[in-house]
């Protein structure tokens, strides 16, 4: 009877070595991307690797080093997950992809403490680095990893004064360029569905819409009582109310994909038409709201940039590299009017 292929021996740097001609120690630092070994032999090492099936055994990894090689992703799931979250971990996995490293992501629901899964990371060393989304300007996670020496990346800044590893998109930035868009088509009357103001990125979002329509002499609001975080039925009810309401807004800020959706249904339902009664500027990661609708302002938000880009700062952050060249502030495009 012969052996199952599950039967077969593990293969070992040994087993790479054997079929490459190659010195042990020489496979071991090819795996590990030393700069001291040639990219032929990487290619060729990694590649045989690949064909035999061969993985490292974390738990002697671990015993050896320190480290398990793992990045950990900590997402919320009150996240837009059609725009941002997808994006964000295809953008990280492929980043990571032909490193040592591998991604785990941990999630966390809207009644649970943020917090739990940070300190179970850092409590059990399950993890080498954390990469979290969400922040708050006086974030309890980033303290506690900057107070345990954890390394750790975000998306979204903090203003708390820790000189941390971070990708932002220019919220601030964005809605400026959205007041002056819809100023430009004539826009008087404001109204922003926007993000929960606990968030870093809303009070960036806020400033730059309220001072902007300031600016400009143009009224504006801020829908009430909901949030760009929103379910899109509540955000939907809320529009349409504001729109069956005297002085109905006639130009609309969407803090989110999923209210842009919404909120144009909201109006719609009250007959007002997208484009001649009113505007609206969105923001998106995946090439959407124009299809939803033609005559909507669109800003795209590069959330894959997002993701390579932390992808390489945590690396840097676990070797304990300067966070100088780890933060990146991602100004907009300019929508097109």
């Amino acid at each position: 009877m012969t052996d199952s292929p599950l039967s077969d021996p593990r293969p070992t740097l040994k087993t790479i070595a054997g079929e490459t001609g190659l010195a042990i120690a020489t496979v071991s630092r090819a795996l590990k991307d030393a700069p001291d070994i040639g990219e032929e032999t990487k290619r060729r090492v990694r590649e045989t690797a690949a064909r035999l099936g061969y993985r490292p055994n974390r738990a002697g990894v671990r015993l050896r080093t320190g480290k398990t090689n793992v990045i950990a992703l900590v997402l919320s799931t009150e996240a837009d997950i059609m725009n941002h979250t997808s994006q964000l971990l295809y953008s990280i996995a492929r980043t990571l992809k032909g490193t040592n490293y591998h991604l785990v992501v941990m999630p966390f629901f809207p009644d649970e403490d943020p917090m739990t899964p940070i300190r179970y990371i850092v409590e059990t060393g399950s993890a080498d680095g954390v990469i979290i989304n969400q922040t708050l300007p006086d974030d309890p996670r980033v303290r506690y990893m900057t107070e345990h020496a954890f390394p750790f990346a975000t998306h979204g800044r903090t203003a708390m004064g820790i000189d941390h590893p971070y990708f932002d998109y220019d919220n601030e930035a964005f809605a400026r360029a959205a007041v002056r868009a819809l100023h430009t088509r004539g826009r008087k009357r404001l109204l922003i569905v926007a993000p929960p103001r606990s968030h870093s990125y809303a009070r960036h979002m806020l400033t730059g819409y309220s001072e902007e329509a300031s600016s400009l002499g143009l009224t504006f609001e801020v829908a009430t009582p909901v949030t760009s975080d929103s379910p899109g039925p509540e955000i939907e009810e809320a529009i349409a109310t504001r729109f069956s309401a005297p002085n109905p807004p006639d130009g609309i800020v969407f803090g989110s994909t999923t209210a842009a959706m919404a909120a144009v249904a909201g109006a719609e339902r009250m007959g007002a038409v997208l484009g001649r009664d009113f505007d609206g500027v969105g923001k998106e990661a995946i090439p959407f709201l124009r299809r939803f609708r033609r005559d909507l302002i669109v800003m795209h938000e590069d959330v894959g940039r997002a993701g390579e880009f932390l992808a390489r700062a945590i690396i840097a952050a676990i070797d304990r590299q300067p966070t100088e060249g780890a933060q990146h502030l991602d100004r907009p495009d300019m929508p097109p009017l």
